[in-house]
């Protein structure tokens, strides 16, 4: 089986019920890269896929068929307070204060969709 570069395995896949904040909220706060991008034909992102330190993530925005559904994920980064910090600047609740956890430095939050992220750089805890 061939996939493409930035797939693995599994990938989550969210309903979003705001797809195009989505896509604001994890620019701004993991520079995530738009890898693909296709448009329903009212110009609302049918199927999104966007690109996380080399992971990917799926989505697309909820309709009368697609209903929202929230999703939880695990993001391994080099700097977990930062990223926490823009999370909350960018309107995201923290759920876990970054600390050191013992199988590293670690947070999370949730953003304004009800996505939780889970940081973590197991280096840092070393």
């Amino acid at each position: 089986m061939t996939m493409p570069e930035h797939y693995s395995p599994v990938m989550p896949y969210i309903i979003a019920s705001d797809a195009e904040g989505l896509i604001g909220f994890i620019t701004e706060v993991f520079d995530a890269k738009e890898k693909l991008r296709v448009n329903r034909e009212d110009g609302s992102p049918m199927h999104c896929e966007y690109s996380i330190n080399g992971g990917t993530i799926m989505f697309g925005q909820a309709s009368e068929d697609w209903k929202a559904f929230p999703c939880g994920m695990f993001v391994l980064v080099m700097d977990v307070d930062e990223i926490h910090k823009k999370a909350i600047a960018n309107d995201a609740t923290s759920i876990l204060e970054p600390g050191d956890r013992g199988y590293g430095l670690a947070s999370g939050f949730a953003d304004p969709w009800g996505n939780q992220w889970w940081l973590n750089n197991p280096e840092a805890g070393e």
